[in-house]
C-alpha cells in the first residue's frame, strides 16, 4: 500500500513552468518601479548625501560703518559729581531724598538734629533784642544829657550857674555819648553772634550744592553723620549726587592709535544698555596722561544730545569717525556677507538655512556698506544664510552645518 501511495506521487513539470512564466513579468514590473522611485528620491535630493556649508546670518549695519576710523570702549561718566556730607557731626534727623529723586541748587536733602543749634540762635537773637533796647536807653540818656549841657552852658555863660554845675552837665553828657557808642558796639557784637548762631544752625541742613539726580544713599535717620567719618559706624557722605547734564563718555584708546583722534572730530556712541540706538557724540577731550599700565589715553567724548535713558557707569562703546553722519544715514541697513550672495538665472540669490535644508532666494542688493553688502530686499535681519559652498547648492539642498 505503501508503495502504491508513493508511485502516485509526480511532479507536474507543465504547470511548473506555466507557473513561473506568470510570475516573471510582474517582477519586473516591481523592479522598474523601485529603480523608478530611487531615481525620483535621488534627484529630489532625499537619497543624496547632505553638503557640509559654512553659515552665516543677515544683520543691520549703520552707513557709518564704513568710514568708522577707530573703534573704543568706556564708560559713561558724570563730570560733575559729588559726596554730599555734612560740615558738622550730628545724628540724621529727616531724609528728604531717595535713589532718583532729582534736586535743584539750594534744596535742603537731609537735616541734622539741631535742637541745641537752634537754641543758640534764638538767644543770640534775644540777645540782638536786648542791644538795641539798651541803645535806645542810651540815645535818649545822650538826648537828656545834651539839653541839660547846653542849659548849663548858656547859664554859665550869664552868670546863673557855678563851674561845677556845668563841669557836672559836661561830664554826664560825655557819658551818655560813650553809652551811645558802646550800645551800638554791643549790637555789632550781638549780630555777629546771631550770624555765628544762624550759620552753625544752617549746618545742620544738608543742600544741594547743583542741580542734580540723586546716585546712592549712603546714610539713613538715625545715623551718625560726621564730616571725616572716623568715628565708629559714622557716615562720611549721606547722598551721592550727579549732574546728568554732564554725562561724557570715557574711553581708553591706545596709545598706537592716537593720531587717529582729534579735539571735536565727529563721533557714534553706542550703549549696552540701547543697543538699537546710535547716539551722535563729539570728541571733548583728550587727556593729557597716559596709562603706562595699559598704554591708553582716556578720552572724553561729549553727547550732542543727551537722552534721558542715558545713566552714569553705563558701559559704552564708541566709533571715531572720518565725516560726520549724514542725513538719512542714522537708520541701520540690512546687510549679509557678500560671499553669501550668488547669480543664479540671471538674478542675485540667497540660501535661507530652514532646518537641515536650504530655499533659494531671490535678492536684491544695494552698495557696500564696509566689508558687508546691503541687501534692500528679499532677506531679513536675523535669518540663517549659508556661505559656501554654495556651487553645490540648490534650492532643497539637503545640508550640515560644519562643525568648527
Amino acid at each position: 500500500m505503501a508503495n502504491e501511495d508513493l508511485g502516485k506521487l509526480k511532479i507536474d513539470k507543465g504547470a511548473l513552468a506555466r507557473s513561473g512564466g506568470r510570475r516573471r513579468p510582474r517582477f519586473w514590473i516591481v523592479a522598474a518601479v523601485a529603480v523608478v522611485v530611487l531615481l525620483i528620491l535621488f534627484v529630489s535630493g532625499v537619497l543624496s548625501p547632505a553638503v557640509t556649508v559654512e553659515t552665516g546670518t543677515v544683520t543691520q549695519v549703520y552707513p557709518s560703518q564704513a568710514y568708522t576710523l577707530l573703534n573704543a570702549s568706556g564708560y559713561v561718566a558724570a563730570q560733575r559729581k559729588a559726596a554730599v556730607a555734612a560740615k558738622v557731626t550730628g545724628r540724621l534727623d529727616w531724609l528728604g531724598v531717595e535713589e532718583g529723586s532729582r534736586v535743584k541748587q539750594g534744596e535742603i536733602l537731609a537735616r541734622l538734629e539741631n535742637l541745641d543749634a537752634a537754641a543758640a540762635r534764638d538767644q543770640a537773637a534775644a540777645t540782638v533784642k536786648t542791644s538795641r533796647a539798651s541803645l535806645d536807653q542810651a540815645k535818649a540818656e545822650l538826648t537828656d544829657a545834651t539839653l541839660a549841657f547846653e542849659r548849663e552852658k548858656q547859664l554859665l555863660k550869664e552868670g546863673i550857674v557855678a563851674k561845677a554845675e556845668y563841669d557836672s552837665a559836661e561830664a554826664r553828657y560825655r557819658r551818655a555819648k560813650a553809652a551811645v557808642t558802646g550800645a551800638n558796639a554791643s549790637i555789632a557784637a550781638s549780630e555777629a553772634a546771631l550770624r555765628g548762631a544762624e550759620v552753625n544752625l544752617e549746618y545742620s541742613f544738608i543742600r544741594a550744592p547743583f542741580d542734580a539726580v540723586v546716585l546712592t544713599k549712603n546714610a539713613d535717620i538715625g545715623d551718625i553723620v560726621t564730616p571725616i567719618g572716623a568715628a565708629a559706624n559714622a557716615k562720611a557722605a549721606v547722598v551721592t549726587i550727579a549732574d546728568l547734564g554732564s554725562l561724557q563718555v570715557e574711553a581708553d584708546v591706545s596709545e598706537s592709535n592716537l593720531e587717529t583722534v582729534k579735539v571735536g572730530q565727529p563721533c557714534e556712541i553706542q550703549l549696552d544698555a540701547l543697543p538699537e540706538v546710535r547716539f551722535k557724540g563729539r570728541v571733548h577731550m583728550v587727556v593729557p596722561t597716559a596709562d603706562r599700565s595699559k598704554a591708553t589715553v582716556l578720552v572724553k567724548v561729549r553727547f550732542e544730545k543727551l537722552d534721558p535713558r542715558i545713566l552714569p557707569e553705563m558701559s559704552a562703546k564708541v566709533a571715531f569717525l572720518g565725516r560726520p553722519v549724514a542725513p538719512g544715514e542714522e537708520k541701520p541697513k540690512t546687510a549679509v556677507n557678500p560671499a553669501a550672495v550668488v547669480e543664479r538665472g540671471g538674478r542675485k540669490v540667497l540660501f535661507l538655512v530652514k532646518g537641515g535644508r536650504v530655499a533659494e532666494v531671490p535678492v536684491s542688493v544695494g552698495a557696500k556698506i564696509g566689508e558687508m553688502l546691503e541687501i534692500t530686499a528679499g532677506a531679513k535681519p536675523g535669518d540663517k544664510i549659508a556661505i559656501k559652498p554654495l556651487d553645490k547648492l540648490k534650492d532643497g539642498t539637503k545640508i550640515k552645518t560644519a562643525e568648527k
